[in-house]
């Protein structure tokens, strides 16, 4: 059964996120609002790997959280940019490698029930180190993970980012990694 969406009130805007109140409807008649969270932007994430190497991934801080955990070069598409562009230029400015060919796994919302966020998910066939990251205050070191360990890693709660574990998992569990 189809909620019917009467009208949405902006209550703030930025370029990175609007947030709102829309008037909804059940199909019983009852109305409420709702909060939602529209992102202007979609991003992609990708999964490098290299069969000798392992997975390309980033330590990193985050803030909103207060944790630490690994993750998976990942950012906001810019306008005009394919999802593949940004794809390989957040590898590449996150962290200094330059990846090899792209393969799409999945495009997914991860929050349907109150964003409209989008994510693009790619694997990579390897990469080429082409000097530090661009973005070098986005993580505190970028490694390696052998592949043998992406599982350990994952079991011990140092994946956090919905967006690499969804990534990591897809992979895992069709056979990409």
């Amino acid at each position: 059964m189809r909620w019917v969406n009467h009208g949405e009130t902006v209550r703030y805007d930025s370029a990175w996120v609007r947030l709102l109140t829309a008037d909804i409807e059940l199909p019983d008649g009852r109305r409420f609002d709702h909060h939602l969270i529209r992102m202007p932007m979609p991003a992609a994430g990708v999964v490098v790997l290299d069969p000798d190497r392992g997975v390309l991934m980033l330590w990193r801080h985050r803030f909103i959280s207060d944790t630490w955990g690994w993750e998976i070069p990942a950012g906001r598409i810019e306008a005009g940019e394919t999802a593949e562009e940004g794809a390989r230029r957040e590898v590449l400015e996150e962290t200094g490698w330059e990846p090899g060919a792209l393969t799409a796994l999945t495009s997914y919302h991860p929050s349907a029930g109150i964003s409209d966020q989008t994510f693009h998910l790619f694997v990579a066939a390897g990469a080429v180190e082409v000097g530090p990251p661009a973005d070098w205050f986005e993580s505190e070191r970028v490694e390696w993970i052998p592949v043998a360990r992406v599982r350990e890693v994952i079991r011990a709660g140092q994946i956090g980012d919905g967006l690499s574990l969804t990534a990591l998992l897809w992979c895992l569990a069709f056979d990409e990694i």
